[in-house]
Formats: structure tokens, C-alpha cells, sequence
């Protein structure tokens, strides 16, 4: 583009585009993370868990092509996915917060947002809780140097993480910087390959219809959006330029400080990932919605929740929802708070992480993608215990009896018999 407003207010206009289409399709398929690991938890029913590994795989196989033919550049992401300090204990510990979080406030970010336009005031407390939460994982309190990971997170688990000699993707680990395109290319082939075959090998994924258009969109809406925000540019002196570079060098280049975005790292080559951008959304709001804080993020946020509310009222399942219980409002609280917590620590969430930065062959994805399965799927099994045993399911004891399900103990300590 011949100016950088023009470049920014297009790749603006493209990620809410994709969004929204993405919105309407997840509302419409119910594509569901935390519903996926439900099924298969407490009905072994693969279905939904098919359509997640369907657009890991679609996202995965998209980016490790383009990126192959430079068209993608995941290499200097917003977050940094492939960052050469692997935080893996965060990555960890922020997953299982996160699944936790995310079991008790009865969904993903991404889902809290679907929910938001079908008309559910819950996901309206639980977004703006995480909105709230994850800022100020960021950045300070008022009048304090202090944020919530320096005081909660950093001294315990920061001095754990591995310093890697370059990126820790997958491609560079086995290959090195010189081989790390071909081999990038190689893993994320395979592994994308493997994953399509298992969701499709599934018979309740193949068998439906929303299951397979739920996975495909999501996974093709998130390569979608790494090509974007890789590919759109500004003409300086003839030349192309990332917008990033633009505005790292802005005093250099434009001609007044009108338009200059608050901070350069939004703008570098990134996908869809929601926590984050609640807090970046919650930013906005603070300051005045200044337009230096419009980002990708606030953008995908929007178009999501407007997708979903377009094709709620098209479809007529638009319904105001509201708690139905005291348990059920302090349920949602608490998990919107562990979900703003952990999807900052762990660096993004079921969709950020498990298939945005899984698709960049990241290991510290790959570990919070563990994480948030674990965590979620843990919280369900003591929620089944408790429900099945009532007051005779004290938390440690159905503590207990799930890890003994999940073979992390051994049956004999269990004091439930297993449902």
C-alpha cells in the first residue's frame, strides 16, 4: 500500500473479515474445544475432538508451505512463539491453569466470545473478567512497577526456562538454522498428514457434516490470518516494508506522528489467539479507544463476536442467557479469572496455542496444548466424581480418584469407586 494507514486500516479490515466468517462458522458447527475434551472424557465420542486435530492439521500443513515459499513469516510472530527461551514450565502450568479455567467458566475464550453474540450475559462477565485479568498480566498496576506475573509467576517459574542457542521449533531443534525451512516443512507435512488421517479415520467426525466444515474453516481461517499479517505492506521509496519495521522506524520515515500505533509487535505476523487480545481490548477501552490501540487482536474479537451474532439471528438461536444458580456465577468467576491467568502464562489458549502456535511447530505450543488437555480434562473427571458421590466425594478424594483414572496414581489409593 502507498501509506501506512491504507496498509493498516486493510489489514484490519481483512482479520475482522476472516473473523467474522470464522465466528459464524463455530456458531454454526458448534466447533467447541473444551466440548471436544468433554465428549471424549465423559462419552468417548471423537467427533468434536476430530474437527480440533482437522484444523490443526489444515493450519499446520498452510503455514509450513507458505512458509517454505515466503509468504508466511512466523519466525518473528506476535507472541513469539518460536522465541529461543523456552518457557516450558510456563507454558505447562499456564495450560492446566488455563483448562481448568476454562471447565468451570463452561468454555474456551473463543467460545466465551460465540456465546457473547448468541445473546449469553455470562460470557460478558466471563470476557470482561479476562480482559481485566490478562491486562494487567501485562502491564502495571497503577502507580506500581508490579504486574500479575511478576508478582504471582516470574520468581518460581521464569528461572526454569531453557535457553536454546535459536528458535525452538521443531524444524530448528533437528535441523539447525540453515536446514530448519526444509525440515519445518518435512515435520509439519507429516504431522498435519497424521492428524487429518486421525480425525477422518473417527466415525463421529467423518460422519458429520458440521464437524468437518467446523474444523476446516477454523483451520484455514487461522492460516488465513498468518498469510495477511505477513503479506501486507507499505510502499516506502519503491520498496515493501513490514508495517512493524514502518513504525519501529516511523521518526525516519513519516512525515508527522498522525496515525503512529502505540506499540510496533502488534503489527508483526500472527494469528488468531483471544485472551491476549481481551486484555489488549480492555487497553483500548482505558485509553479513550485511542486508534494507536487498535490491534489484530481487538479486531478478531469483534469480528468473531458479530459473526456469531449474525448468524445467531439467521439461524433464530439468539437467547439471553443468564446463571442459574449463586454456584453457577461464582463457577464462571472463578474460571474466568484462572483463564485470564493461565492464557497469558501459557501464552495462549485452546485456539492461540493448541492450533496457531501449534502450526509454527513451537515446542513450548506443544506443552501448553498438553497442558490445557489435562487440566480441563482433570477438572471434568472431579466434577463427575462429585456429582455421582455427592458429599461423599470430598475434593481430595475425588482428586484422587480421577489421577488414579488418569493412571498418575495407583488405584489402590482411591477411596471412590470409579464411575
Amino acid at each position: 500500500m502507498d501509506s501506512f494507514a491504507e496498509a493498516q486500516s486493510l489489514f484490519l479490515l481483512l482479520v475482522f473479515a476472516i473473523a467474522f466468517i470464522m465466528g459464524a462458522v463455530v456458531n454454526k458447527t458448534n466447533f467447541c474445544t473444551m466440548g471436544a475434551i468433554s465428549d471424549w472424557i465423559n462419552m468417548g465420542d471423537k467427533g468434536r475432538l476430530g474437527a480440533w486435530f482437522f484444523a490443526i492439521g489444515v493450519a499446520m500443513i498452510g503455514v509450513v508451505i507458505f512458509e517454505m515459499f515466503g509468504m508466511v513469516d512466523a519466525d518473528g510472530s506476535f507472541p513469539p512463539y518460536r522465541n529461543g527461551q523456552l518457557i516450558w514450565a510456563e507454558n505447562l502450568v499456564g495450560g492446566i491453569i488455563f483448562g481448568i479455567g476454562m471447565t468451570l467458566a463452561s468454555g474456551c475464550g473463543n467460545k466465551a466470545l460465540i456465546r457473547v453474540g448468541g445473546g449469553n450475559i455470562k460470557s460478558v462477565m466471563v470476557v470482561a473478567i479476562i480482559a481485566v485479568i490478562a491486562y494487567y498480566m501485562i502491564n502495571p498496576f497503577p502507580d506500581s512497577d508490579s504486574t500479575l506475573f511478576t508478582v504471582l509467576f516470574y520468581d518460581w517459574l521464569r528461572p526454569l526456562a531453557i535457553d536454546l542457542p535459536s528458535n525452538q521449533d521443531l524444524g530448528t531443534l533437528l535441523a539447525g538454522d540453515k536446514g530448519a525451512l526444509s525440515a519445518r516443512l518435512a515435520i509439519g507435512l507429516s504431522i498435519g498428514a497424521v492428524l487429518v488421517v486421525v480425525a477422518f479415520v473417527t466415525s463421529e467426525f467423518r460422519g458429520s457434516f458440521d464437524n468437518i466444515l467446523g474444523g476446516l474453516v477454523v483451520g484455514l481461517a487461522v492460516f488465513a490470518a498468518w498469510y495477511v499479517s505477513s503479506n501486507v505492506m507499505v510502499n516506502v521509496d519503491d520498496e515493501p516494508m513490514r508495517m512493524a519495521e514502518y513504525v519501529q522506524n516511523w521518526d525516519f520515515i513519516a512525515e508527522d506522528a498522525e496515525g503512529q500505533p502505540d506499540d510496533s509487535r502488534p503489527l508483526n505476523a500472527q494469528s488468531f489467539t483471544f485472551i491476549n487480545p481481551m486484555g489488549q481490548a480492555f487497553g483500548y477501552a482505558k485509553s479513550g479507544f485511542d486508534a494507536a490501540f487498535l490491534t489484530f487482536g481487538i479486531m478478531a474479537l469483534a469480528g468473531v463476536i458479530l459473526g456469531s451474532l449474525v448468524w445467531s439471528l439467521i439461524s433464530k438461536g439468539f437467547r439471553i442467557e443468564w446463571f442459574a444458580s449463586v454456584g453457577d456465577f461464582f463457577s464462571h468467576f472463578i474460571g474466568a479469572i484462572l483463564m485470564g491467568l493461565g492464557g497469558v502464562l501459557a501464552m495462549g489458549c485452546t485456539i492461540g496455542q493448541a492450533i496457531t502456535g501449534a502450526s509454527t511447530l513451537a515446542v513450548g505450543s506443544f506443552v501448553a496444548f498438553g497442558g490445557i488437555v489435562f487440566g480441563s480434562a482433570l477438572t471434568m473427571k472431579i466434577q463427575y466424581y462429585k456429582l455421582v458421590y455427592e458429599e461423599e466425594a470430598s475434593f481430595g478424594k475425588a482428586l484422587v480418584a480421577s489421577l488414579a483414572d488418569m493412571r498418575l496414581l495407583p488405584n489402590s489409593m482411591r477411596k471412590l469407586e470409579k464411575v
